[in-house]
């Protein structure tokens, strides 16, 4: 019965010690810590427009009926979940075609691709102005949204209402990084003319702040992963199943076994 016993403490010492904590920074920017002040580069956050974005352009004046034809008809959506449901109406939304184009009312075709929405204003002010006195012209991104996944508080797909919005962003509104989030080596996975590409990230470190992936653009996709305290646990989980199983199979034996030598020797 001491074999099993010791056989069992063995086991259960090496399944305890194969969980021991690695060494992990949960500290960003790291290098500058202690620090009180300095200087980073700013970097370039304009955000582009792509084929197949969604932009919601009004055009208005100071006599709006001079612009009222410039502006897409508003419509009353209906409701997908519930048939002949209708929701409130609202102004319909400009779809960028494959070519980089947008079909304005009055004016025609017009090329967006690769512009920036205060570029679109501008020529947009510039086109309707051979009409119309001062016209005042809005441009807004709708489909601004990044996917945050991994170690992360509340993965999922995130919603952009402004176009200045970085990695740090991203990661406040999925709630953080766990504690099992590995902050040196963040993945960006980017579309970039029809290409998908990949950067590293590293949290710990201050330049960060300054790399041109530090802003992010639509459709991009934060990945963290886990760190070695969680590889670690989730392959003794996966691995060491069977053995535990195995253990206690051979604590329950003894145990059976020391209970029928009791009674005998009570006998």
């Amino acid at each position: 019965m001491k074999k099993c016993l010791l056989y069992a403490m063995a086991v259960i010492a090496f399944a305890v010690s194969s969980c021991s904590s690695s060494k992990n920074s949960l500290t960003y920017f790291e290098d500058i810590k202690g620090i009180e002040s300095g200087n980073i580069s700013s970097v370039e956050y304009s955000v582009k427009i792509i084929p197949n974005d969604e932009l919601f352009i009004t055009v208005t004046s100071l006599i709006p009926q001079a612009t009222a034809a410039y502006n897409l008809p508003v419509s009353n959506p209906g409701m997908l979940e519930v048939f002949n449901v209708t929701t409130q109406p609202q102004q319909q939304t400009y779809i960028v075609d494959k070519a980089g184009y947008i079909d304005v009312p009055v004016i025609g075709k017009v090329h967006v691709e690769g512009l920036t929405t205060q570029q679109v204003k501008e020529k947009m002010v510039e086109l309707i102005s051979k009409d119309v006195d001062d016209p005042i012209v809005r441009v807004e991104l709708v489909n601004f949204r990044v996917n945050v996944l991994g170690e992360v508080q509340k993965p999922g797909a995130v919603s952009v209402k402004r176009e200045r919005y970085s990695v740090l962003d991203a990661l406040a509104d999925a709630g953080d990084l766990t504690e099992f989030g590995e902050r040196s080596n963040v993945l960006l996975i980017r579309e970039e003319n029809g290409t998908k590409t990949y950067h590293r990230l590293n949290l710990n470190e201050a330049s960060v702040l300054s790399s041109p992936y530090f802003y992010l653009k639509q459709n991009d996709v934060i990945y963290v992963e886990p760190n070695e305290i969680r590889k670690d646990n989730s392959k003794y989980n996966q691995n060491n199943a069977f053995k535990l199983s195995v253990i206690s199979t051979i604590v329950s034996a003894c145990s059976v076994v020391a209970s029928l030598v009791i009674a005998l020797a009570i006998k």
